[in-house]
């Protein structure tokens, strides 16, 4: 199991990295390129994701409670059955994501991004 809560990872390139199961509660991932990432059940509450490069990324089943994504590139990734409550999602780019059965209770939405292809 990866345990990186509270790490500072800010601009690091995890692109198609394997953290399925990842415990990465309050780490800090600004500007950080997560493309393509399995992140399938990460625990990433609170987590500073802000700017974050996470298109195409695996998403489902991810806790992102109170999670700062603002500004992020959610383009085409997989929220389905997220937690994202209270999350912070102001002008992230959700075009093609699906958020289909996630829990967005509480959730900042303003400025998001979202296409036709979008799936809630």
């Amino acid at each position: 199991d990866v345990r990186l809560g509270g790490a500072n990872l800010g601009g690091a390139d995890l692109g198609g990295a394997d953290l399925g199961g990842a415990y990465l509660r309050d780490a800090n991932l600004y500007s950080a390129d997560l493309r393509d990432a399995n992140l399938y059940s990460a625990d990433l509450g609170g987590a500073n994701l802000r700017d974050a490069n996470l298109r195409d990324a695996d998403l489902r089943d991810a806790d992102l409670r109170d999670a700062d994504l603002r500004d992020a590139n959610l383009s085409g990734a997989n929220l389905s059955d997220a937690n994202l409550r209270w999350a912070n999602l102001s002008d992230a780019n959700l075009s093609c994501a699906d958020l289909r059965w996630a829990d967005m209770s509480g959730a900042k939405l303003s400025g998001i991004k979202v296409d036709f292809r979008t799936k809630f």
